[in-house]
């Protein structure tokens, strides 16, 4: 057993990762950030959970370009193939369930 306080993790780098744990088909890390993470598409489903800061979601949806603004305590889901990135105002700590290895 294991007790985690999110706010006291923090990296020496942007999304540098604590993993938490890992499953047959899913990973669970803590990721601490102050930088945005570039474009990407997941090859699996992503959920995402913003546990300190806030978050710009940048979403391509329907062909256009959308932000969404998470909060602490939001939950953002990427299904496979859907291109976003996130870009953090400021230092966020962010749970992140996804796929092993995935981008």
């Amino acid at each position: 057993m294991k007790h985690i306080n999110p706010l006291s993790f923090t990296g020496t780098k942007a999304w540098e990762a604590l993993d938490v744990e890992r499953f047959d088909a899913a990973t669970v890390r803590l990721h601490w950030t102050n930088q945005p993470y570039h474009w990407h598409v997941n090859d699996g489903p992503e959920v995402f959970v913003v546990l300190k800061g806030k978050v710009r979601m940048h979403i391509r949806d329907g062909g256009e370009e959308k932000v969404l603004i998470l909060q602490e305590g939001d939950i953002f889901h990427a299904s496979e193939g859907d291109a976003h990135f996130a870009q953090p105002d400021d230092e966020a700590r962010i749970l992140v369930i996804e796929r092993p290895g995935s981008i």
